[in-house]
């Protein structure tokens, strides 16, 4: 079975995490969702609209080998406190060698701050220029370069989603998830 990393920090943005955890595990993925110890009081992350999501384990105890892919959800406070924990920006490195990643919303900071960003890549307008790298694609709801895979906010989490079930699963397990769902837009 596929496994994907989805860790949280404080100030993450809630649809997007939700979807995509949604989507993912509805597509067969096994997705397990990590907090950043030094920010929390137990294993609940607050995100920017007040949701709060309980995580499954620390980040402190996650280990590469056991994912196929990592990805982040976006949302600006979450994002900044992922682009400068250690551990995620190691963690990145780590999958960016022979594994996926993946970023959306103000998220693909965090992988420009790890040093893993695509060449091409998509975020939530206006991100861009805080990455301040070429290659941003405005009109995409996902964009695929090597590895790396990026999405552009809340209203393109199922979207992301598919694409990374469809990487991970397979065209076949996609296309179940999307017409259970009634999806026409993706």
């Amino acid at each position: 079975m596929a496994s994907v990393l989805l860790p949280m920090a404080e100030g993450f943005e809630e649809v997007e995490a939700v979807a995509l955890i949604d989507v993912m595990r509805r597509g067969g993925i096994d997705v397990r969702v990590a907090y950043l110890e030094d920010e929390m009081q137990g294993n609940l992350v607050l995100g920017a609209h007040g949701i709060t999501i309980q995580a499954d384990t620390s980040i402190k105890n996650v280990i590469s080998d056991d994912f196929d892919m990592i990805v982040l959800p976006g949302g600006w406070g979450g994002t900044q406190a992922l682009a400068e924990n250690a551990r995620i920006l190691e963690l990145l490195r780590e999958f960016k060698e022979n594994k996926a990643v993946g970023a959306m919303c103000a998220a693909p900071y965090a992988l420009k701050k790890a040093g893993v960003l695509g060449e091409r890549y998509t975020a939530y307008p206006g991100v861009e220029k805080e990455i301040d790298q070429p290659g941003y694609v405005a009109d995409e709801k996902v964009v695929v370069d090597g590895n790396i895979m990026t999405s552009q906010g809340p209203g393109t989490a199922v979207c992301f989603g598919l694409a990374i079930v469809k990487r991970l699963v397979g065209e076949e397990s996609m296309q179940n998830v999307k017409d259970a769902m009634l999806l026409s837009y993706c």
